[in-house]
This record gives structure tokens, sequence and C-alpha cells, in this order.
């Protein structure tokens, strides 16, 4: 057995729980073996079959809430409430998806106009692929991969974060439960390297990722190389911008949620908070300020607690090293901007005025609880400051007139965008960006479209 990478190391203790193996070359390929055997039979699995698996599994989910909502407040620190209603989500992505599927599989007829006979569009499998999953949202990232392409017909090896081992065997053990084949689902604890390596194998159909820029780029360039497929969902800066005629206090109850959901761990969190004019930013901030620091930080299996700890000791001193960047070349700290004393890999609850386009902040992913605010004096300013970013992931705008709202949304670079609401997801709404953000949709019915064969068959007449 190779050194093992895959660690649970609790980040409100820093202590290691539990460790395991990392796979050999020889085991990854012979879980390929495996998958690339058992295509065809998954394949002519009747899709009613597949659909009652796949309810099953969402059942798993449901009734195993509490067991899967620890996991991972030990692996990644999410906090109590974020974890439960992570589990939920994805057991409702599962059940979104089994429902769904007889009519998004349905054969599409073709207008042949005058011509005679007919003509189709059916959907079908493409056969292995491989999902590289990160550590932020271990379950919901997993479902929205899979619960489409397991219908469809394909066959998964997946990867998951080398902070995730635990959530990772118990979610291949729900899907075997619930009757997807063993061959069909794999989890494999493998190395970057033996990823590279599978997506260089022709048996390999193509490779989705959700993760930072680094491993996009990386992931993007093998699979382009062997013109394989890939769906890369990256990381995020989105703007969330607020119009002078808003509801003050409902746009604060919103920016609260999207910025320090998961304690701010989100590739689609609010980040950039750009308030129209002098009037609305000195409402605003002062509002949000005092409701950041009522934050309560603690024990991510504390029901009452808001923040965890950040995922690693070397993410929360990446974060503060952010923060003090800002505040060294003159942005304002108003609430926060120092890290506890004590154990855990802890980062304060921050607001940061006054940042400047010479800062990390002003247009960098911050990856934790940290809340950058920005003055507009209009709403070409608005869009202008939105834009000036190598991201295009979400967005959020708030305004009394919907109209107006939607005017500015127009003009935002992203993929996503929501009026009058904290930015989210849900299993129904489409997810994915533009830009370094990366390409392809997840959620929705549009995740049954990224792995498939859209094979068209024509009967002469």
């Amino acid at each position: 057995m190779s050194e093992a990478i895959y660690t649970v190391t609790n980040p409100a203790t820093g202590e290691v729980e539990e460790t395991f193996p990392t796979a050999t070359d020889d085991e990854v390929m012979a879980a390929l073996e495996r998958a690339y055997a058992a295509r065809e039979r998954w394949r002519k699995v009747p899709l009613e079959e597949k659909i009652a698996i796949i309810e099953r599994v969402a059942a798993e989910y449901d009734s195993r809430q509490e067991e899967l909502a620890r996991i991972i407040g030990d692996e990644m620190g999410k906090p109590y409430g974020d974890a439960t209603g992570e589990v939920w989500l994805s057991g409702d992505i599962h059940a979104y998806n089994a429902k769904h599927a007889p009519e998004v599989l349905a054969d599409e007829e073709l207008d042949l106009g005058e011509r005679d006979g007919r003509a189709y569009m059916r959907k079908e499998p493409v056969g292995v692929i491989v999902g590289v999953m990160p550590w932020n949202y271990p379950y919901y990232q997993v479902a929205r991969f899979a619960a489409p392409n397991l219908l469809l017909g394909n066959v998964i090896l997946l990867k998951h974060a080398p902070q995730c081992p635990r959530s990772a065997k118990v979610i291949e053990e729900i899907y075997h439960a619930a009757g997807v084949p063993k061959d069909v689902y794999q989890n494999l604890y493998a190395t970057n390297e033996q990823i590279a390596m599978l997506i260089d194998d022709p048996r390999v159909q193509g490779v989705s990722l959700t993760g930072s820029e680094r491993a996009g780029s990386a992931v993007g360039e093998r699979a382009g190389r062997n013109l394989k497929k890939a769906v890369l969902e990256l990381g995020g800066s989105d703007p969330f911008v607020v119009l002078p005629d808003a509801d003050i206090d409902k746009a604060v109850e919103d920016g609260i949620l999207g910025r320090f959901e998961n304690s701010g761990q989100a590739c689609n969190a609010a980040k950039r908070f750009i308030l129209i004019g002098d009037e609305t930013y000195d409402k605003f901030v002062p509002k949000f300020a005092e409701a950041v620091a009522g934050l309560k930080m603690g024990d991510p299996h504390d029901e009452s607690t808001n923040i965890g700890p950040l995922v690693t000791e070397a993410a929360a001193k990446g974060i503060q090293a952010q923060i003090d960047d800002a505040v060294d070349a003159g942005a304002e700290v108003v609430v926060g901007g120092k890290r506890p004393d004590g154990p855990g890999a802890y980062v304060t609850p921050t607001v940061l005025a006054g940042v400047t386009p010479q800062m990390r902040a002003w247009s960098e992913e911050i990856f934790g609880p940290v809340a950058v605010m920005y003055k507009a004096a209009d709403e070409d300013e608005a869009v202008r400051i939105a834009n000036d970013t190598l991201f295009g992931l979400g967005a959020s705008v708030h305004s009394a007139d919907v109209d107006a709202a939607l005017r500015v949304a127009d003009r935002l670079e992203s993929g996503m965008v929501s009026i009058n609401e904290a930015p989210g997801s849900s299993s129904e709404l489409p997810f994915g960006g533009v830009k370094r953000s990366g390409f392809g949709r997840e959620l929705g019915t549009y995740g049954f479209d990224e792995f498939c064969n859209k094979r068209m068959i024509r009967i002469a007449g």
C-alpha cells in the first residue's frame, strides 16, 4: 500500500482522527477495468429500475441525516445546521432527478417538414466518467454529478477530496445499499497523478471537476489533450449589488445568509457587496456589521453555532493573510479582522471596507467568513466593479424595482443571478459559471446533458 494522503483531521481540534490508504496504480486500473466491463450491463438496466434505485438513495439520505451530518462536521468543520441542510439537499437532488428522468430521457421527435419518414434524438450514456469532488460540500457535490449520470446509464469512478475520506466511503455505501452495482459506482482514494492516468485512458469518456482554478486548469488541459469532455465548476467572487431603493433590512438578512453559510466556504457565496450611493452604503454597512458581530463561532456540532472552523489550518492562515494584506494597504476592518486565540482553524467573521484595486481582496476569491464592502456612485460603476474579476459564477441584485434589478443583472458577467434573495442552490435550478469559474451546467435537468451522446436516429418513409 502506498502512503495515506486521505486523512480525517478534525479542524476544530487539529487532531488526526483517521487515515485511509491511498490506492495503488494497479488498484486504480483494476477499478477502471471493472467499470468498463460494467458499462453495457448498466446501460441495459431499464430506466424504471434505475429510478427505483435512485429513489432509495434519496431515502437513505433522509433517514441518516444526523449520522451523515456529524461525519462532515468532523471532517471539514461544517456547522450542524448547514450540515443537516446539505444532507437534506443531497437526498432532494436524487429525488428530483429520479422524478424527472422519464421526461428528460424520452426521445425527442424532430420536425422533418415535408420529408417522408421520421427522426428523433435520443440521450444515451457515453460510458465511464470520472468525478473529482471538493471538500466544502462533500455530499451535495457528488449528488449533483452522480444522480443524473447514473440514471442516464453512465458508470462512475469518483475521487473525493483528501479531507473527506469518511463521507466518500459512506456515499459509496449508500449507492451500493440502494442497488447501484459495485462496479458502476466506485470510490477511489486516488492521487492527482492517478486521475491524470485515468483521463489519458481511452476507456474513460469524460471528467467532471469541482474545485480550484489550479485543479481546473490541470484537468481541463489533460481532458483537452485527450479530446475528452470536461465539466469544470471552479471558483467565484460573486457580487451582491444593492440599489438605493432596496429594503436594507432584507438585503442585510440575505447578505448574511449568502456570505456566511458554510462558514463562507462556498464557490457561489456573496463575497463582494457593492452598495450604490452614499446613503445606501451608510445604512447597509453598520447593520451588516452588527449582524456579523452577532454570529456565534464555535463547535460545529453545537446547533447554535453559525461559524465553524475552516477546513484546515492552512486555509485559515491563507484567509488571514488576505485580510492582513488589505489592512496593511489601508483597508478598514469594520468588524473582526483577527483570528481568535485557542485551538482550531477558526477565522473571526470579518467585514472589510475601503478596499482598493491594489489589494488582493479587491477581486480575489476569499474562501472564508470575510465580506468586502464597495461603494459605487451609480449603476455603471457598480457593474464595472462587479465585472472586475476573472470569475463569473453567480451574482445577486437587490432593489424594490424588479425591472431595475433586472437591468443591472443583464449587464453582469455571471452564469447565475438572483434577484432579491440570497444566492444559493436548489435541485431544480441549473448551476454553473462563465470566465474562470468554469463551464458546463449541473442541477435542474441540465445535468443529464453534459455526459450523454445525443444520438440522431433517422427512419426513412
